[in-house]
């Protein structure tokens, strides 16, 4: 598991990250090939089709299943059901890691580059060495402007590693977090007739109730999350009173 961390927390303590490898944080679900069938983070079954993983080598592979950006709900409507189905056409395995192999995360990657390369629905998730962070700054910022999550720094020379790390780091603009939607506020203006903002209370660590009224499309607005839904939402940094600033709706877990 990756250790998140802040831009600005880079930048302020002055980590060094020349040097780091940069791929983008995808927003997919993750996966873990065994040489045989596909799981879940948690140990759940996932029902690839036979035609989806018959390419795939018979060894261990840790990557994500991707549709596209800003697509993580359609994602898991589609990899999620209990029964091989064509939705997994549009679906592809981005492959980042090598489970059992110890050696440097450079052989690793080179091995993979073999291992994957016939095969349809699998991919290698590009890599590029970080520069400095001025070269980070402007990778994420295209990231992010593209719709996507953020980065992951992956330091030179490491090995592979179960739980958390500090030699891969999630990298963001904005934090997230997990709430409970528990009221609606109507809607003004262009969004009359329809709902103006999610009334939330936040999960764990954050001990607020807030209104959470950007991040959400006109079809979410029409059709909100169920009360007692739990959501996703990225904020920038908590106020002197403990409320999420500048909070957006990111999904629906």
């Amino acid at each position: 598991m990756s250790a998140p961390v802040m831009l600005a927390h880079v930048w302020k303590n002055n980590i060094d990250v020349q040097g780091w490898w940069i791929s983008e944080k995808l927003d997919g679900v993750r996966c873990y090939w065994d040489g045989e069938q596909m799981w879940s983070r948690n140990g759940n079954l996932y029902y690839a089709p036979e035609w989806f993983t018959k390419d795939l080598p018979r060894e261990p592979l840790d990557g994500e299943l991707f549709l596209n950006r800003k697509s993580f709900q359609q994602t898991c409507s589609i990899v999620k059901k209990q029964y091989p189905h064509d939705g997994w056409k549009d679906i592809r395995y981005r492959v980042f890691d090598l489970p059992d192999r110890n050696i440097p995360f450079e052989q690793r990657q080179d091995i993979l580059k073999t291992l994957i390369s016939n095969c349809k629905y699998a991919e290698l998730l590009p890599q590029i060495q970080c520069q400095g962070i001025t070269h980070l700054i402007k990778e994420l910022d295209k990231v992010e402007q593209l719709g996507g999550e953020g980065l992951m720094l992956r330091k030179p020379g490491s090995y592979y590693e179960i739980g958390r790390s500090h030699t891969l780091l999630k990298v963001k603009s904005f934090q997230d977090a997990e709430a409970t939607v528990i009221g609606y506020e109507p809607g003004k203006g262009k969004h009359k007739g329809r709902i103006g903002a999610l009334i939330v209370t936040a999960i764990g660590d954050i001990n607020a109730t807030f209104k959470i009224g950007t991040g959400l499309t006109d079809e979410e607005r029409d059709s909100p999350p169920s009360i007692g839904s739990i959501i996703t939402f990225r904020y920038q940094e908590l106020s002197s009173g403990g409320v999420p600033r500048f909070p957006s709706f990111m999904r629906v877990i």
